[in-house]
């Protein structure tokens, strides 16, 4: 199959996806108990006004109309207004959508910083003590609930020890630099490192317990191969062995649990989020259920499938590029 196909495959599997989630979300709010136009005007509206919201919201058309013309709006980007703040809500969400990237991110780089060499140590030194350190630190990783994980860590670091601070970041990752490159100031990015480091911590324990574990799997694997044994045989380095080789040949299925993990941490945020007040997409879809806002949950969790599944066929078509058997099979 060459890329092309492959490509094409990925890409209608993609848009099949994004439709059921969209159906999903639509029939949600159709079953959901209560009146949509009794939610967008409050208890206290008079039922001339509340008849005259669902005519002009269409929600006096029979079912199926309304799916489709929610359908239709989705497909050239109208994601409908909020019922609570009557703005449009493409912009809320693309508003909070830098925030979130900012924290999976950070949280990425936390996991690839801590996971990689500890999985390296554990692959080389089995049956040691550092490897039954990194197999315990994994499984506690896994296992520890992010939102306990953050209320421990604002508990003991932020307000017990007062090392970091607690509370909404004051500065966001595009402001820092832009006052680092038009004033040279480094203040705002420090500021915004105090503030992120929490979060990222949170956000990716559990997976830099997963990474963990698939290097030192991956690693395992390799060493116990020929080229190893050979290359050892040749008297090159042990350090030079297992990093520029071995570790080299472990990265394609690290690289590939790395970019969907990303899309993950777009959508698992919501927890993170909502313990440290950061102002992303996932504060935002919490505050929005608590309001019973429904075009808004509907942008928000559709935004984060199309993210997700956009960040899927990147990831195989790279791993399709980087193995060619992929593209065979």
């Amino acid at each position: 199959m060459t890329m092309g196909k492959f490509l094409v495959r990925r890409i209608l599997q993609g848009v099949f996806v994004i439709w059921g989630v969209i159906t999903v979300m639509f029939g949600l709010r159709a079953v959901s108990p209560g009146d949509p136009a009794t939610l967008m005007l409050g208890e206290g509206a008079t039922q001339e006004l509340i008849e005259h919201v669902r005519e002009q919201e269409g929600l006096n058309e029979p079912i199926y109309v309304q799916y489709f013309d929610y359908l239709q709006g989705m497909i050239v980007g109208d994601f409908g207004y909020s019922w609570r703040s009557n703005r449009e809500v493409e912009a809320m969400v693309i508003e909070r959508v830098p925030a979130t990237i900012e924290l999976a991110v950070a949280a990425t780089i936390v996991a690839i910083v801590i996971a990689i060499p500890l999985g390296v140590i554990s692959a080389t030194r089995r049956n040691e003590s550092a490897d039954y350190g990194a197999t315990l630190f994994s499984l506690l990783g896994i296992s520890t609930p992010n939102f306990w994980l953050g209320l421990m860590l604002i508990l003991v670091l932020a307000v017990w020890a007062g090392i970091f601070p607690n509370g909404r970041r004051p500065v966001g990752f595009g402001q820092a630099i832009m006052t680092l490159v038009q004033y040279g100031s480094v203040y705002d990015l420090l500021v915004w490192l105090q503030y992120i480091t929490l979060p990222a911590l949170t956000l990716g324990t559990y997976f830099t317990a997963l990474i963990t574990r698939l290097t030192r799997s991956g690693m395992v694997d390799e060493l116990g191969k020929e080229y190893v044994t050979a290359s050892q045989a040749k008297g090159l380095p042990s350090v030079l062995v297992r990093y520029k080789h071995v570790l080299r040949n472990t990265m394609i299925p690290i690289i590939t649990v790395l970019g969907l993990q990303l899309g993950t941490l777009l959508g698992g945020a919501v927890i993170t989020e909502t313990v440290f007040n950061w102002p992303g997409l996932g504060l935002r879809l919490v505050d929005a259920l608590g309001a019973r806002d429904w075009p808004l949950m509907q942008g928000i969790i559709v935004f984060i499938a199309i993210a997700f599944v956009t960040i899927n066929i990147v990831v195989d078509a790279l791993y399709n590029y980087l193995n060619p058997q992929v593209r065979e099979e």
